[in-house]
Formats: structure tokens, sequence, C-alpha cells
């Protein structure tokens, strides 16, 4: 796969896994790639300038803002994300996949291998469920109105808050 985006030129990788396949025994997210951008992720703004690197099923039904973010195409219509410039300050984002962890995500999901970014990026995913534990201890089963922000939240890293 040869990248080049808004964010990433001449950037290539390969894709040595069956998509959606083969995953590390200990990363089992909830929701794919599709589910989540159909569902309504990143205010709608996250893969809008470079679709040709992923299935175009992917964007059928996806909620995107072809603008500005709209938190309101979010699943819980709430901001629940940081800025990417936050996420490069705090270190979070690693060059070969500029937009971070989702991106690491989509490009893991359709068979992309990189072994100690795998491993760093799953550790992230792993620690973000904390959030569902504070979900559990405050929310009655399944209210979709308690802690919206920290439920979109977890929709961004492939948990499904819905099932809380």
């Amino acid at each position: 796969m040869v990248v080049n985006d808004k964010m990433q030129q001449g950037y290539r990788y390969y894709l040595i896994e069956p998509a959606g396949k083969n995953f590390l025994t200990d990363f089992k997210p909830q929701l794919t790639p599709r589910q989540m951008l159909k569902l309504g992720v990143f205010g709608g703004k996250y893969l809008t300038d470079c679709r040709k690197e992923f299935p175009k099923s992917w964007f059928t039904g996806a909620r995107l803002s072809p603008g500005r973010k709209n938190y309101k195409l979010n699943y819980f219509g709430v901001d629940a994300s940081l800025p990417l410039e936050s996420w490069q300050q705090k270190g979070w984002i690693n060059p070969v996949d500029p937009r971070g962890w989702f991106q690491w995500y989509c490009r893991y999901y359709l068979g992309r291998r990189l072994p100690k970014e795998d491993i760093r990026q799953i550790k992230r995913w792993r620690a973000i469920s904390r959030h569902a534990g504070a979900i559990k201890k405050y929310c009655h089963p399944k209210d979709l109105n308690c802690r919206r922000k920290q439920r979109q939240a977890l929709l961004h890293w492939a948990y499904d808050s819905r099932n809380i």
C-alpha cells in the first residue's frame, strides 16, 4: 500500500495478514473501523481526505463531515476528542500513523503489522477500558444518557459503550 494524502506522502506499508483476522491475542476490539465510522466518531472528520487507502465499504453510511469537525455527528452527540496537537505534545503519535490510534487500528485491521508499534498501541487500547469501569460504577445498565462523553471516548477506541 502506498499512501499519499494530506498528512503523509510516499509512506509504504504491506498487508501481511487477512483483513480483520489474526489479531494479537490480547487485542479484542468490539467494533470494526467500518462500524465506528457508521456510528459516528471523531466529529465525522477522520479519514475524510484519505479514503483511497481504505475499503469503499467503510464509508457507506459513515457519518462524515466534509468541512470541519462536527461533534453532532458523533453517536452520543458530544465532543470527546483532544486536538491532534495535544496528542503530538504528549508523544502519543508515531510518525508512521500521523493521525493517531484510529489510523493505526485501521491499518492493523487491514493486515499491516508493526510488532513494536502494535504492542504499544494495544497497551494504550487496554488502558482506555478504565472508562468502562466508571460507566458501570456510576450508571444504570444501558443508560445511554449517563456519561455520554466517556461513552463516546470508548467508541473512539473500538469499545461498544452502548452495551454497558
